[in-house]
């Protein structure tokens, strides 16, 4: 940079003879240099502290900015000292055009060019809004989100499509994947762990859709479960019991329902010293052992080659000595395989699987059974699951926004063509109150369970049962 010329976004150069900042910008116009094409301003951009005002002076202003920056120098710059040069220079930048900004527009623009350079744009403040669950991109000019259950919009925009394509492009080859109009769909995370998914016209007919499940920066606990409603202490106790035994669960539920909430909160009991695979679509499991392999799926190429399955990780994951198999989300042919795990020594393995209710839960894996085309029978099938799995249990998203276990299921072997299942715990709703919260109780079964014995040889046969009875 000793001669002056600092490169710029969009393969120009600006020759400076003299830069003023220090770093990344400057403050020094460019002669002859003609500002890059101007983007629609956003029709209401909402960086951390508060809109900026929509105007043609605003959208000069922030492509002069963009062409006065040294992206290599922007890289190497803490974001906070960053966000302090690009401040300036556009107090610099409004002097000299002679536009008219005051402290909060100026440190707004600043705010939503960092987050555009280094973050994800206008998603940033939603991103570190720990109140927000899920995040919801439905084009340029509709953004949802979800606070306690409940969907509401909020003013957040970009600028235009190809500003929106772009972060979801971002967003992608953070974790080695590509989406665009070859690829238009996408599973990805980002740095904190959300779960991403993306979706790309021409198959989303409005614009680019992103879906954002926020990855929780405390990981939640059966006590703190316990405060927010969505179980009581007897199950909680139940449920660690059914973890340290080393049951086979499935936890079932819908969309947005907690499923892997529970499962995270399931494997804190986990012996420290088992070795624990685990099989997700896009990581997001925060267990807390020392010794877990976390496997991905990857999908084809644009040559249609290179997809590697959740089955092809199940079956690799067998061959890795684990003690526990957890199973992301089981939702094809991999639920054959992971009933295999169970059934071989496997002990305490767990997945998460969408359906209403435990019943339904116990149809979904053999259907998903039947597609991996291993042509076994029906009753073969109930079978295998009835021997494999021994918990059920059942979450969901009720009606004033409150996530809580409504079912523990036990499944209690065959009769005939029939699986016999147990509810040890069901959730029956009796009202709500003044301010529109649920209000319920739960039905407890104390019918001796199945596996009676294997929680006397773990010494917890009676911790059981006064769970049971505290119920």
């Amino acid at each position: 940079m000793s001669d002056g010329s600092l490169p710029v976004f969009g393969r120009r150069r600006v020759e400076t003879p003299e830069p003023t900042a220090v770093g990344s910008v400057t403050a020094a116009p460019a002669p002859g240099a003609a500002p890059s094409p101007a983007a629609p301003a956003p029709a209401n951009s909402v960086p951390v502290n508060g809109p900026v005002t929509v105007r043609t002076e605003i959208t000069e202003l922030r492509n002069l900015c963009l062409a006065r920056m040294d992206a290599t120098a922007v890289a190497s710059l803490h974001p906070d000292r960053l966000l302090v040069e690009v401040e300036r220079l556009i107090g610099d930048l409004a002097t000299e055009k002679r536009v008219q900004l005051n402290g909060r527009e100026q440190r707004s623009l600043a705010t939503e060019l960092v987050d555009d350079m280094l973050g994800l744009g206008p998603l940033e403040p939603l991103l570190l809004d720990e109140s927000i669950n899920d995040i919801m991109v439905n084009g340029p000019d509709h953004t949802f989100v979800e606070r306690g259950g409940k969907l509401t919009q909020v003013p957040v925009r970009f600028r235009d499509w190809t500003h929106l394509t772009n972060i979801c492009q971002r967003i992608a080859a953070s974790v080695g994947r590509r989406v665009d109009e070859a690829s238009p769909m996408c599973d990805a995370r980002l740095k904190d762990g959300s779960r991403v998914n993306i979706i790309l016209p021409p198959l989303s007919i409005d614009g680019p859709a992103i879906s954002i499940r926020k990855f929780s920066k405390k990981p939640i606990d059966f006590e703190k479960l316990i405060q927010f409603g969505a179980m009581t202490p007897p199950i909680a106790r139940v449920l660690e019991i059914a973890a340290r035994t080393r049951l086979n669960i499935i936890v079932s539920g819908g969309t947005g329902s907690g499923k892997t909430t529970m499962m995270n909160a399931l494997s804190r009991f986990i012996d420290q010293a088992e070795r624990v695979v685990t099989i997700e679509d896009a990581a997001e499991l925060q267990l807390q052992q020392p010794h877990v392999v976390r496997l991905e799926t990857r999908p084809a190429s644009l040559e249609g080659k290179g997809e590697v399955t959740a089955r092809d990780l199940v079956r690799n994951a067998l061959r890795m000595r684990p003690d526990r198999v957890i199973i992301g989300e089981t939702r094809g042919a991999e639920a054959f395989d992971m009933l295999q795990a169970m059934n071989t020594g496997h002990d305490g393995s767990m997945s998460t699987i969408h359906a209403n209710n435990t019943r339904d839960a116990l149809a979904r894996i053999e259907n998903m059974v039947q597609m991996s085309s291993m042509g076994l029978t029906s009753r073969a099938i109930k079978m295998q699951i009835a021997s494999a799995v021994n918990l059920i249990v059942q979450v969901e998203r009720q009606r004033d926004g409150g996530r809580r276990l409504t079912q523990v299921t036990e499944i209690a072997g065959m009769e005939g063509e029939t699986t016999l299942m147990n509810d040890i715990f069901k959730l029956e709703i009796t009202g709500e109150t003044t301010t529109g919260r649920l209000t319920g109780r739960y039905e407890v079964s104390k019918i001796r369970s199945t596996f009676q014995e294997r929680l006397q040889y773990f010494g917890l046969d009676r911790a059981w049962m006064n769970a049971l009875d505290e119920a």
